[in-house]
């Protein structure tokens, strides 16, 4: 069964609307939270389903911790998904935020923007 959706997507934060790009941790980890939320299920709920310590998980959804495949994998199975499909919710989300500035880059004395 897929959960339901959650609230749109907020407006972009402080770092994407200065330019920068977003890190993929913070991407994954708002994707977790929104589907726990959207299930309204606990913390607690999800990372006994996913046999990891309440801390961590809550340190994933707030992107302070990068993941691995593994952790990953058992987040989305606890919360009824696969791995492929929080993987295709981030790339979505993560598709929507505005574009970062391209870097400029120096070439013979020249200041271009990057491709």
């Amino acid at each position: 069964m897929r959960p339901v959706k959650a609230a749109p997507n907020p407006a972009p934060s402080k770092e994407t609307a200065a330019g920068k790009e977003p890190l993929w941790r913070d991407v994954v980890g708002d994707v977790l939270r929104r589907e726990r939320l959207a299930q309204e299920r606990t913390l607690k709920d999800v990372a006994d389903a996913a046999r990891i310590s309440m801390p961590y998980l809550s340190e994933l959804e707030r992107g302070r911790k990068e993941a691995s495949s593994e952790v990953l994998a058992a987040a989305a199975r606890a919360l009824g998904l696969g791995l492929p499909d929080l993987l295709s919710l981030a790339q979505t989300r993560l598709a929507g935020l505005p574009r970062a500035r391209p870097a400029r880059a120096s070439y013979q004395g020249e200041v271009r923007l990057a491709a």
